[in-house]
């Protein structure tokens, strides 16, 4: 539960993208849950009854949010047998079975315990294999388990034989099917949606899948004008040109992963009639990737045709990071977290990735992880923002992140809507950092 309490003489690195850091400031908060005030700490006085934390030479930063989790994985390498396509209907199968949902559910309240101990105060699903994380959501939004805030998007849409399908998808092969899944999702509870435009790197069978256009345009038209009805954001994985444009045309908010960007793509970015706010967004995803094509084949497990198309993939996300920089276009963060590499408690390298290859700045790749994520997905009112009247999602640091992220392995607190959570603890996979570190 929040508790009032008042966060004294700390130095308060903003999020902004210029990198401002104000030094010895009071941040209160409220019985609520919601900022009081930000002041000097020499022209505040907490108020009586409320828990003094002393920040001296410490860092507060606004809480991260991570808009692209899938929860339902851990992030270590699946065995080879697991992702086989004699082994796509069987695992399928499990996990909708009774055992296998019992496990979803316990893994999901683990994994999103650990983003919330990692300093992930917010977080989207963008593919789940049933409504496990619509549960959680609840158990955390009636007190019932500490948690960030969660937009869950339930099973992603695709088409038949499509990226994510059948174990994390709904599929259908016409607009009207497209916007009657919308319309299930809807009826269990989700507030996101997820597509597949393109084909991915994970599941891909043929050199050259990742990327390849898979849903029509007018099939995503039916889901964005049906989700967009309940004001809800929508995602889509792309990983190419023609992918990406269909989307966009289409009305998608915002292009997960990403590809190189051309006049159309960059005009779509800005001015999208048919999005939710007439914009749209890039959340690029290295985390999960990168790896693929920095490791050897020995090491990730991976077959030789994953191995290639993640070497497209990651050449075309670099440029297209790259390009929406260079365009001003709208940049958030996700890190894929569930997916082999991407562990739920490393998010902060995906942050460090951003900056050493797509070219973002420290304080721009911690800006898209904050300010700009909170107004990709609609909450920039609610959270984003060391601000009074927003919620206290905080994270407390030892050192100055755009230093270097791995400060965020040493964080020392982590509030959520003004609950004080003190030295959060993680398990983390020592063999998977060792790999990690390598490169």
């Amino acid at each position: 539960m929040a508790e009032a309490s008042a966060f004294t003489h700390a130095t308060i690195v903003t999020g902004d993208a210029h990198g401002t850091v104000l030094p010895d400031r009071t941040v209160t908060v409220g019985a609520d849950g919601l900022i009081r005030s930000v002041e000097p700490s020499a022209g505040e006085r907490p108020a009586w009854g409320a828990r003094v934390v002393d920040l001296t030479g410490k860092y507060l930063v606004p809480g991260l949010i991570n808009a692209h989790a899938h929860l339902f994985s851990d992030g270590k390498p699946l065995p080879v047998a697991l992702t086989s396509k004699s082994a796509e209907r069987a695992v399928t199968t499990f996990f909708h079975s009774p055992v296998g949902a019992a496990m979803l559910r316990r893994r999901t309240r683990a994994n999103v315990q650990t983003q919330l101990f990692s300093g992930v105060t917010t977080l989207r699903s963008v593919g789940d294999v049933r409504y496990e994380v619509v549960a959680v959501r609840d158990r955390i939004e009636a007190g019932r388990m500490p948690g960030p805030r969660v937009l869950a998007s339930g099973p992603l849409l695709a088409a038949t034989g499509g990226h994510g399908a059948p174990l994390i998808a709904l599929v259908s092969d016409d607009p009207w099917g497209a916007r009657r899944n919308v319309r299930l999702n809807l009826r269990k509870g989700v507030n996101a949606i997820k597509i597949s435009a393109t084909g991915g790197v994970t599941d891909a069978r043929a050199v050259g899948e990742a990327g390849r256009p898979q849903l029509t345009e007018d099939e995503m038209a039916a889901i964005c004008e049906e989700a967009h009805n309940a004001g809800i954001v929508v995602a889509a994985h792309a990983q190419s040109v023609e992918g990406a444009k269909r989307a966009l045309r289409a009305g998608v908010d915002t292009i997960e992963h990403g590809c190189e960007l051309d006049d159309e793509l960059i005009r779509l970015f800005h001015d999208n009639p048919r999005a939710l706010r007439g914009w749209s967004a890039l959340v690029p995803t290295f985390l999960p990737a990168l790896p693929l094509v920095k490791l050897e084949q020995s090491a990730t497990g991976v077959d030789d045709v994953v191995r290639a198309n993640a070497e497209i993939v990651v050449e075309r996300m670099i440029g297209g990071v790259q390009d929406a920089v260079a365009n001003r276009i709208r940049i958030g963060f996700g890190s894929d977290s569930g997916l082999t590499y991407a562990t739920h408690y490393d998010t902060w390298r995906e942050l460090d990735l951003v900056t050493r290859y797509g070219g973002l700045t420290p304080a721009q790749a911690l800006h898209a992880a904050t300010a700009a994520n909170a107004e990709i997905l609609g909450i920039d009112d609610v959270t984003g923002a060391i601000e009074p009247g927003k919620a206290a999602d905080l994270v407390v640091l030892p050192a100055n992140p755009l230093d270097g992220f791995r400060a965020f392995t040493g964080l020392e607190f982590v509030v959520a809507r003004g609950q004080i959570f003190e030295d959060p603890a993680v398990t983390r996979f020592d063999e998977i950092d060792r790999e990690l570190d390598s490169f």
